[in-house]
């Protein structure tokens, strides 16, 4: 089967990889554990190894692999396919991923960030489907994004633009991950939402989640959500601040790349209506009165799988472009 492509979603933890057909419908697909621990030859032997056995479960071999695109975390080079530096995998400095996977399965390959590459797959075949400008944000531990302007990924000069978590939405505000204060991702990932909740039953706030607190020695952002349904008052406030962070955001965006579609994706998605429409109803009230504005602001449709379809579909559209080396 001709015109088979590999995407490959490298995490700290676990990789994925899927084998697709032309048209992107999924052929197989599988995880393996990362085992970062072990370095970059282990690790990226056994994505290949793991590709073969894909393949002959398939009945396909090598020859019919057209591309392999995978996603990876941390900052890189990615014209040059180099994995400069990755927090979850501290092995991983100045790694030269595509040289090392080409070299063993024979297939041009091509590379982004992980971020970029959910985003890319939503784009071409989920939420963001059928527009030529998108803007898409994860929200987990922490808050990734992707840009799509006029059909292409936004990348910046040195190639590691499209960092919207880190955008400052209250200068000098609360103390951020990357060293910066103030990032949407300070108040508005999971973690983060869980922390504000956290600090302030500590101050001495008054919560049905203190229960949870003393119980469990934690708070998740899905135990806030639960219990805003529940009617509590610290629960309202705490995801109003998360709603509202967000929706600042989606305006600063608009203003920078004027998307379409604004979609969001990751586990805090499951909060549901309650979240989406929060946010909505922030955006209508902080936007600008000077014209009206039609963008879509919407859930991401893939789920788990964003990453390894996202890779196939970059594969595919850098080999329509003519770049897939």
């Amino acid at each position: 089967m001709s015109g088979t492509f590999v995407g490959i979603d490298v995490g700290g933890t676990n990789v994925k990889i899927g084998l697709f057909d032309s048209d992107l419908k999924l052929i197989s697909k599988t995880s393996i554990t990362t085992e970062a621990e072990m370095g970059p030859d282990v690790v990226i032997d056994n994505m290949a190894k793991t590709v073969e056995k894909l393949l002959t479960e398939a009945n396909l071999s090598l020859s019919d692999i057209t591309g392999i695109g995978i996603g990876t975390p941390g900052p890189a080079k990615y014209s040059e396919g180099i994995i400069i530096k990755s927090t979850n995998m501290p092995k991983f400095i100045n790694v030269p991923i595509c040289k090392m996977l080409n070299e063993k399965l024979g297939a041009p390959v091509v590379f982004d960030n992980d971020a970029n590459v959910a985003c890319w797959g939503e784009f071409a075949v989920g939420a963001g489907k059928g527009v030529k400008d998108m803007v898409f944000f994860t929200l987990g531990t922490g808050i990734g994004g992707g840009v799509v302007s006029n059909g292409e990924l936004v990348h910046g000069c040195d190639e590691n633009g499209a960092e919207l978590g880190h955008m400052i939405i209250h200068p000098d505000g609360r103390q951020c991950n990357c060293g910066q204060r103030g990032c949407v991702e300070a108040y508005a990932s999971a973690d983060s939402t869980a922390r504000r909740a956290t600090e302030a039953i500590e101050g001495g706030a008054e919560s049905s989640l203190k229960k949870v607190l003393d119980k469990k020695g934690k708070i998740t952002s899905k135990d806030i959500y639960q219990h805003l349904a529940s009617g509590d008052k610290l629960a309202k406030e705490i995801t109003d601040g998360t709603a509202k962070a967000l929706a600042i955001t989606c305006i600063n965006m608009l203003h920078t790349t004027e998307p379409k579609r604004i979609v969001f994706a990751g586990g805090m998605i499951a909060a549901g209506d309650v979240l989406l429409n929060r946010i909505k109803e922030y955006f209508d009230e902080h936007i600008w009165t000077l014209k009206k504005e039609y963008v879509e602001i919407c859930f991401a449709t893939l789920g788990e799988d964003a990453g390894i379809i996202g890779a196939a579909a970059l594969a595919q559209h850098t080999k329509q472009q003519g770049k897939l080396k």
